[in-house]
């Protein structure tokens, strides 16, 4: 079948539409983020910024919370993906429907649920207090965020594990057991190296959903000390718009690194696997 051709002007016509899209809805307020951030003296309030111990706090926080729900939602996510991709047993479908349920969600809800979880009046502060005497309550903390992560972020690393689990090639792990390799052997040389480029994406982006996320910490926002929750204090409380847009760039910096990052390894990783 002959490659269909089109005019110039067909070609624009047809890119026009996502470079608006970009335009307005990224480029421009970008622009306008930066431009408000430097204040007329970009590099004094961006020195500022980068040397208040109370920011970097937060930021560091920020990127040791997204890191920590990254590695516990790839875990997490290779065993049952795995598990489901490879597995045929009776509610598959259900239990596949039930484990996506998540991502209709909004953070705010998310939030509320982990609430009802491990709040004041929730099922584990409940069961904790009939077993011990005591009301075990972590919702309105680093680790009930942490669980609110978790939430939304499985179901989505575990569709792009089953993915790619069943693009593997069986015949490498039926010659690597036949030569006696322990299934761990084959877990860490075959199966890994082969979902490494899917689980490399799909980290990078659980990591960036979970620096930039809002809803679910503004829902448990007690003891939280967040980079988003900064930013919306700065620009809602205090009316600082200089070091709210500020905070934004920098919070956007770290996250497209990582991004970028993630990027170079899963070329890489391609390329090894290839």
């Amino acid at each position: 079948m002959n490659d269909i051709t089109f005019p110039q002007r067909w070609r624009v016509a047809f890119i026009a539409p996502a470079l608006s899209v970009f335009i307005a809805f990224w480029l421009l307020p970008i622009a306008a983020l930066v431009q408000v951030s430097g204040d007329g003296h970009p590099f004094a309030t961006y020195a500022a910024l980068l040397t208040n111990a109370s920011y970097m706090r937060s930021l560091g926080q920020t990127v040791l919370l997204s890191a920590a729900v990254t590695l516990t939602t790839l875990v997490l996510s290779v065993i049952a993906g795995l598990l489901l991709a490879r597995r045929e047993f009776t509610g598959k479908r259900l239990l596949l429907a039930l484990l996506t349920f998540p991502l209709a969600f909004p953070g705010v809800v998310v939030g509320f649920m982990v609430i009802m979880l491990a709040g004041r009046q929730g099922l584990i502060g409940s069961l904790s207090m009939k077993l011990t005497g005591d009301r075990w309550v972590f919702a309105y903390s680093i680790a009930g965020l942490f669980v609110g992560y978790l939430y939304f972020s499985i179901p989505r690393v575990i569709i792009t594990v089953m993915a790619s689990a069943t693009k593997l090639d069986a015949s490498l792990e039926e010659a690597a057991r036949s030569l006696g390799a322990s299934p761990w052997r084959i877990l860490c040389d075959i199966v890994l190296p082969a979902l490494a480029p899917g689980l490399i994406a799909a980290g990078a982006v659980c990591f960036a959903t979970s620096m930039g996320a809002f809803g679910t910490a503004f829902t448990l926002a007690t003891d939280i000390d967040v980079l988003p929750m900064t930013i919306y204090t700065q620009f809602t409380l205090s009316a600082n718009m200089v070091t709210a847009a500020g905070l934004s760039i920098i919070l956007g910096i770290v996250t497209w690194a990582v991004l970028a990052a993630a990027r170079s390894a899963t070329g890489s990783a391609v390329a090894a696997t290839a």
